[in-house]
């Protein structure tokens, strides 16, 4: 059966861009409680008046642990226990993997995974006993080499192998966990991706939430955005190693991030992704 989320808290952390704020969108037309934290407050209490509903905004730096779990403290005493959480908040910068510096691969680390352990240590336990859904961001990343993202991509395969260790650590606690692989989503976080081949075509960051939310009305696990990244990333796994490594390239899956890098389109996020933390 459809599960209704009417009156769920929902909390979606770097819920005020992006695929965070589409899903907040997504949560709010369907008259659940959502809660958007992001670094940017200003941003995130644009993003909350524009929707429809009980939706509030908070300041959120997921890389504070004590602020994390402090944020969470507060959604619960002002809205009540928290049904939903959707760990959305990541960064990709992009480059060559001999060149990225020390911090950025920090901040990778710190954001894109850490935040994710502990969001979702967090929730586990607030959840236990009464249920709840987690959802964890990914991406298609998480699945498949990324020359020119070799760090994003290694936080998103531990993002994906988490999600599948924590989901076997809560069966039969009525705690469901999702994990959510996007391919390549039209936001500023993929800007210079272009001449992309017809499998890789791009979906907008709404076609994500939609997802999302369908995967909390009947609980699923494997959510790929689009759906036929799932049968590529299966079909891929059957091939040899060498076979599949040539599609790639025939696919231009071994340069597109890397021209993208040196596009000159990225400029403007990468330098708010050297901010975010």
């Amino acid at each position: 059966m459809k599960r209704s989320l009417r009156g769920k808290v929902a909390v979606v952390t770097g819920g005020a861009r992006g695929i965070g704020a589409a899903t907040a969108a997504v949560l709010a037309a369907e008259d659940a409680k959502v809660v958007i934290g992001d670094l940017d407050p200003g941003l995130a209490a644009e993003t909350a008046a524009g929707l429809p509903g009980e939706v509030v905004a908070l300041p959120l730096d997921v890389t504070d642990t004590a602020g994390f779990t402090a944020f969470l403290d507060q959604v619960e005493a002002e809205l009540g226990p928290i049904d939903v959480l959707v760990n959305n908040a990541g960064i990709m910068p992009l480059g060559d993997f001999e060149q990225e510096s020390e911090s950025t691969a920090a901040r990778q680390l710190d954001i894109n995974l850490r935040a994710v352990i502990h969001g979702t240590k967090e929730a586990a336990r607030r959840m236990r006993g009464r249920g709840g859904h987690i959802v964890n961001l990914a991406s298609f990343a998480g699945k498949i080499p990324v020359p020119g993202g070799a760090t994003y991509s290694a936080t998103k395969h531990a993002v994906v192998g988490l999600s599948e260790s924590v989901r076997q650590e809560l069966r039969g606690t009525g705690i469901e966990v999702s994990c959510v692989m996007p391919g390549v989503v039209r936001t500023e976080l993929t800007a210079g991706l272009t001449d992309l081949p017809a499998v890789l075509r791009s979906v907008g960051p709404e076609d994500v939430a939609e997802a999302i939310v369908r995967a909390l009305q009947r609980p699923k696990f494997d959510v790929y955005v689009p759906r036929r990244l799932a049968v590529l990333d299966r079909s891929s796994r059957l091939l040899p190693r060498a076979v599949a490594e040539w599609a790639m390239r025939r696919l231009g899956g071994d340069t597109m991030m890397l021209q993208a890098a040196h596009s000159g389109e990225r400029t403007d996020y990468e330098k708010r992704a050297a901010r975010s933390a």
